[in-house]
């Protein structure tokens, strides 16, 4: 009974840190477009369906125009909204390719994943 408990404890340990091997390759392969250099805009939203479209636009008018050259990507966390704030952020990502939209944990995950040169 011993050995059985001992190879259960070694094979869910061995388990959870291929998990976590398979986690961590993914999220460098994910987030290996983001540089260090620029400036990006991290913008945590909740429930701004009558605002947030309007305030993107403004921002990428400012990019898109040359104003601000150095910007890079558009970082956008949804907090669980309960209104349409995460479909209008889904659509604007589809049609311009600097905005990403992400839930807080995958904003983090970014955040650590951009290296320092």
């Amino acid at each position: 009974m011993g050995d059985f408990i001992l190879n259960a404890i070694l094979w869910t340990m061995a388990i959870y840190g291929a998990i976590e091997l398979v986690k961590a390759i993914l999220s460098i392969s994910l987030h290996t477009s983001l540089k260090s250099e620029g400036i990006y805009f991290i913008i945590a939203v909740k429930n701004q369906e009558n605002r947030i479209e309007g305030f993107l636009r403004s921002i990428l008018f400012r990019i898109l125009y040359g104003k601000e050259e150095n910007v890079k990507d558009i970082i956008v966390t949804d907090l669980n909204s309960t209104d349409d704030t995460k479909e209008i952020l889904e659509k604007l990502s589809k049609d311009y390719s600097c905005i990403k939209v992400t839930n807080w944990r995958e904003c983090k995950e970014i955040i650590e994943g951009i290296k320092n040169v």
